[in-house]
């Protein structure tokens, strides 16, 4: 199960303006741009509603407020994502989990995404999780 391939990457920036949705941009431009092995290197900005699906529920939970992002991390490939969120509300209180589509930029959203340019990431089902995970093969 432990895959371990080395490869050079290539970086990519992007802003997301107010109103438009976190999965549904980040969908395109994994499309437009064809990447195979993606993953969020950097993120900063706010939203005005937030959709995690929190640890160990099959449930999603919708937020809405002010919220800026402290985190966000995880894999994309043309076939699908697997992304982890933090947000602060206006409190300063942390909430964190699974992205789910309804994550709506309030400011702005300014990503670096990288590539990894050996190598194609898909998702096959797991029978040690239950879950589609993570599979990395060269190109």
């Amino acid at each position: 199960m432990n895959q371990s391939i080395a490869s050079a990457a290539r970086f990519y920036a992007l802003r997301l303006a107010p109103g438009q949705e976190l999965l549904t941009e980040l969908r395109q431009f994994i499309r437009h741009h064809g990447l195979q092995a993606a993953w969020i290197a950097g993120c900063t900005g706010s939203l005005t509603e937030a959709t995690l699906r929190y640890a160990g529920r099959e449930e999603s939970t919708r937020l809405y407020g002010t919220f800026e992002v402290i985190s966000l991390s995880g894999t994309l490939e043309l076939t699908g994502e697997h992304l982890h969120l933090s947000i602060a509300d206006e409190n300063g209180a942390l909430l964190g989990g699974h992205v789910m589509p309804g994550c709506t930029v309030r400011t702005t959203l300014e990503l670096v995404i990288g590539e990894l340019t050996a190598l194609s990431f898909s998702r096959q089902p797991c029978p040690l999780s239950g879950y589609d995970e993570l599979v990395i093969n060269p190109r």
